[in-house]
């Protein structure tokens, strides 16, 4: 059951960015305790839906600072689309009216760095790597893929981010509600070792 929040868009990306801030200056509130009057067994309510990568040095629960029921978090390899990641964050617009909508990539990705590597050298991936890996290549496109290799990722993984954004935005669904203050759309970049998520707007 979906207890609407109370959040604007934008007060949502603020409660990031402090819930950030928070972690990296070693002051985070996160616990195992429940938070707020919302019995959690009852609904949820989160402010913002994340699609984030697997990478385990990136819980966003974490890294924002965020309590139980707080997020909607997805998390795939690389942060990529696919019918199944879109179907879960059009299930977070629908019926969890989350305001906020946050693509979060981070530093140093492994699956963009193979996707570099595919691109550059051919290297050859297991099936379902390969496949995993064509979802992020349209992010390539345009790069200089002659940059020295960490100046490359970092680029890259900020393409990446920002195509998945382009894409979400591509959908008539997700642009009405964008267009009409509904939700708010950004990506972001985590900072392996900074602690600090940049997000690109």
């Amino acid at each position: 059951m979906a207890i609407p929040t109370t959040y604007t868009a934008d007060e949502a990306l603020q409660r990031l960015k402090e819930g950030n801030a928070r972690f990296v200056t070693g002051t985070a509130r996160f616990s195992t305790r429940r938070e707020g009057h919302v019995d959690l067994a009852s609904g949820q309510s989160p402010y913002a839906t994340i699609l984030g990568c697997s990478d385990s040095r990136v819980p966003p629960e974490l890294i924002f600072d965020a309590g139980f029921g707080e997020l909607f978090v997805i998390r795939v390899a690389g942060n990529v689309l696919g019918p199944a990641i879109l179907g879960t964050l059009q299930y977070a617009a629908t019926h969890l009216h989350t305001p906020l909508f946050v693509v979060l990539g981070h530093e140093g990705c492994g699956a963009v760095d193979a996707t570099i590597a595919l691109k550059t050298t051919g290297a050859v991936q297991k099936s379902g790597i390969h496949f995993l890996l064509r979802e992020i290549l349209p992010s390539l496109e345009g790069l200089d893929l002659q940059q020295p290799a960490e100046a490359l990722l970092r680029s890259a993984v900020e393409a990446n981010v920002r195509e998945a954004v382009r894409q979400l935005l591509s959908t008539e669904e997700a642009r009405e509600r964008v267009e009409e203050g509904q939700v708010k759309l950004v990506g972001a970049v985590y900072e392996l070792e900074t602690g600090k998520a940049r997000f690109l707007e």
